[in-house]
């Protein structure tokens, strides 16, 4: 078939199949001549000729699979015949069913061995490369890769067909790897593996060393020589100091590139660096860069000509670059390697710079060998910031909670002097303003909780339709008469699940900062609609899994953010505005309730354009989700006077005075408690009637839900009021498990309190 050889498939199974179902026939037919006549003969009958039949439709089957077989095989024939690299078809075994003329020239075989056998004189080891390239190929229709062989560079590509097989091309590479100087022959390389075992030498190495090596420790007595250094290579002909640089290169492979020792050769050696794929520069002892190869020009950018100061290029030191070429070049300095971060306009790049001191002809001068290390000072940032944000995440959580057992005892007890303060009294403005001041803290430390991710969510099911015309009024009153609010709305909106409270926080935070970025007016639009994704969604290193999702965008025409500054925008008092506009909460504030409501939030940004912020919330699949606190009490609530036994456990004394003067003077008899061991000692008097347990969650010693538990083994139907500073992610699984339980945040007011446990009493 246009000159190319190929042998047909060869289906032994199927040929047994046709063999049996033939002989099967044959032998109903037979059994049903010698059988008399009747309904037995006729069944027997008609399950030989079925039998047939079915014989007869597979023979057709394998005849029109076989001709597709051919047709397919045919046309990529005819589309490698004339290719002049070596191609070869294989089955899905392994075994050589075609080859071009190329690969029939390389090879001197023809079709019937197997493709691993036929690599043998080309590959040390064949049947791992195979093996790899089809796993790959299987995935993803096609793969390839470049080999070093002991005579040449090799490119092994294979593409799959379907079922029917693989079509592998070897094609030869150039040996880039023998990089040539200006001056002079190839660069004697050395090609190492993992172990530092060498894979490869190429002829100016081999020459240099006098005989093939396979370990690095036979020339290198030390062991791998650094990146820019000069070490004693063992040779045929003695020791000699060479220059060594090396470059990764890909699976795990690491090129080692011999130069003459810069002692000795100073120009010819820069010749030969000009091809090396590692970025040099040839420094002056002023700082001024005397020579750079093609690498270094890539890597550091347009700036980098001769006689430019390194300082100009490249930055972040801590102390003066001139006075660290100084230490190097006088054998003073701790450190050869440090890493910089180059001074670009156009993208942000750090490099590990290693400097080395060399000599030509009495005149001394520094080499630096240059690595890009801006993936890892990437990854070392993002690692340094998530650590911070969950120190500071810590902090605010654990300030907060204190704060809040301060301000419910202050708040506390200004309520208990209104009680016997009417506001014609000189001292109800004053009790006013520590109530109002108190419930202004309450709302900071509230932020600092949602930053922190601890505070106490009320989820309720809502329409964000809804939720934004409540809210409407409120915007358009804070965005001034400058600046246009615009709300669009998807007609199919779906309901989520969230705290609308918090996302009412979130939504006047996002607006305020629109409205902040556009001093000279503009138009602010808030778009909702429900988004689908079918797979999941890499962003801004996290992962938004698919699902349906209530996407919400606030989208101003303000003046930007930097791109260095966005991935700030969340960290807790960053701001850009100036002292006493802003405390740097808002964003910080909405990041936290979004994240703890289980959704997420992007923002994208361009100078002079706009900003975006984009919420994603998911959609609401289960309407009767169990509510995690109590409902907000309303604001004009009448307090109940009631009785009972209630055991109040608290172990800050002011909370716990105030708490039980509020529930004596409605009516309650109060036992008082400053610890779990303390109230369980009160509780083993089998006597002791008691009808609610009102605990603060974290103690020291036993916390809350594990006494409450221990109590409820003797005593299971006593009802439970929790309260906590901030409500833990274990609360919520212990509150589960703990029945007739309600949770009540801190800071409370006597209203909250009284009516908390007049509910559970009644």
């Amino acid at each position: 078939m246009l000159g190319i050889a190929q042998t047909e498939p060869k289906p032994e199974a199927l040929r047994v199949q046709l063999r049996n179902l033939t002989a099967a026939g044959l032998f109903l037919l037979a059994m049903a001549a010698l059988m008399p006549a009747g309904y037995m003969r006729l069944g027997v009958l008609t399950m030989g000729v079925s039998l047939l039949a079915l014989l007869a439709l597979v023979w057709a089957m394998a005849r029109r699979r076989a001709a597709q077989h051919d047709r397919s095989y045919g046309q990529i024939s005819t589309f490698i015949e004339h290719d002049p690299a070596a191609c070869i078809v294989t089955s899905p075994d392994g075994e050589v069913q075609a080859l071009n003329a190329a690969a029939r020239a390389q090879f001197g075989a023809e079709p019937g061995g197997t493709f691993v056998s036929l690599l043998k004189a080309t590959f040390a080891n064949p049947g791992g490369i195979v093996q790899r390239l089809k796993s790959k190929a299987l995935e993803m229709g096609a793969a390839r890769e470049d080999v070093v062989t002991r005579r040449e560079n090799v490119r092994l590509s294979v593409h799959r067909l379907g079922s029917d097989g693989y079509v592998w091309r070897l094609e030869a590479l150039p040996d880039r790897t023998a990089a040539r100087g200006q001056d002079g022959p190839g660069l004697p390389m050395l090609m190492l593996g993992r172990t530092d075992a060498v894979l490869f030498m190429n002829d100016a190495a081999r020459a240099l060393i006098g005989e093939r090596v396979t370990a690095l420790d036979r020339i290198f007595a030390g062991g791998r020589p650094g990146t820019g250094v000069v070490a004693e290579l063992t040779t045929k002909t003695g020791v000699h100091p060479v220059y060594v640089v090396a470059t990764e290169m890909s699976a795990g492979r690491t090129a080692l590139f011999l130069l003459p020792a810069p002692e000795d050769s100073a120009p010819r050696v820069w010749n030969s660096f000009e091809d090396v794929p590692v970025p040099l520069l040839r420094v002056a002892p002023d700082g001024g860069v005397m020579a750079h190869n093609r690498s270094a020009a890539d890597l550091v950018g347009a700036g980098l000509r001769e006689n430019v100061p390194l300082s100009d290029l490249m930055e972040g030191l801590g102390r003066s670059i001139t006075d660290w070429l100084s230490e190097t070049l006088a054998g003073r300095a701790v450190q050869n390697t440090e890493f910089l971060r180059l001074k670009r306009s156009d993208k942000e790049v750090f490099v590990q710079v290693s400097l080395n001191r060399v000599s030509e002809g009495g005149n001394a001068s520094i080499i630096a060998v240059l690595t890009d290390a801006t993936e890892l000072k990437t990854l070392e940032a993002q690692f340094v910031q998530s650590q911070k944000m969950q120190a500071i995440g810590q902090l605010a959580g654990g300030v907060a909670h204190d704060f809040n057992n301060l301000l419910t005892a202050i708040s506390g007890h200004c309520d208990l002097l209104l009680l016997r303060h009417d506001q014609g009294d000189p001292d109800y403005s004053d009790l006013v303003q520590i109530n109002q001041n108190a419930n202004r803290a309450a709302a900071l430390v509230g932020q600092l909780l949602a930053f922190s991710r601890k505070q106490t969510l009320r989820p309720e099911t809502l329409d964000m339709r809804d939720t934004m015309s409540d809210l409407t009024h409120l915007l358009n009153r804070l965005v001034g008469e400058r600046v246009t609010l615009t709300l669009t709305h998807d007609p199919v909106l779906q309901a989520i699940r969230a705290d609308k409270r918090q996302l009412e926080q979130v939504m006047m935070n996002l607006v305020v900062n629109a409205r902040d970025a556009m001093p000279g007016g503009g138009e602010i639009r808030i778009e909702t609609e429900c988004v689908t994704l079918d797979t999941a969604m890499e962003r801004d290193r996290v992962s938004v899994p698919e699902g349906a999702y209530v996407a919400v965008r606030v989208i101003d025409e303000g003046c930007g953010i930097p791109r260095d500054k966005l991935q700030k925008v969340f960290e807790p008092f960053y701001t850009t505005k100036r002292t006493g506009e802003g405390t740097g909460l808002g964003l910080s504030t909405a990041y936290g309730i979004i994240k703890q409501t289980g959704g997420f939030i992007f923002v994208d940004s361009e100078l002079g354009v706009g900003t975006t912020f984009t919420l994603m919330f998911p959609i609401l699949e289960e309407q009767d989700l169990r509510l995690g606190a109590i409902d907000a009490l309303p604001a004009d609530v009448v307090p109940k006077n009631g009785d009972g036994v209630i055991l109040l456990v608290e172990d800050e004394a002011p909370v716990r005075a105030f708490a039980s003067r509020a529930l004596r003077l409605r009516g309650y008899t109060v036992l008082e408690a400053d610890s779990a061991e303390s109230a369980l000692r009160t509780l083993e008097d089998s006597e002791l009637s008691v009808d609610l347990f009102v605990t603060d969650v974290v103690m020291p010693g036993k916390d809350g839900p594990t006494w409450v538990r221990e109590a409820l083994e003797s005593r299971p139907d006593v009802r439970v009021v929790f309260v906590s500073g901030y409500a833990e992610d274990k609360m919520a699984d212990a509150q589960e498990h703990i029945p007739n339980s309600v949770f009540l945040p801190k800071p409370f007011s006597l209203n909250d309190l009284t009516e908390t446990v007049h509910r559970q009493l009644h």
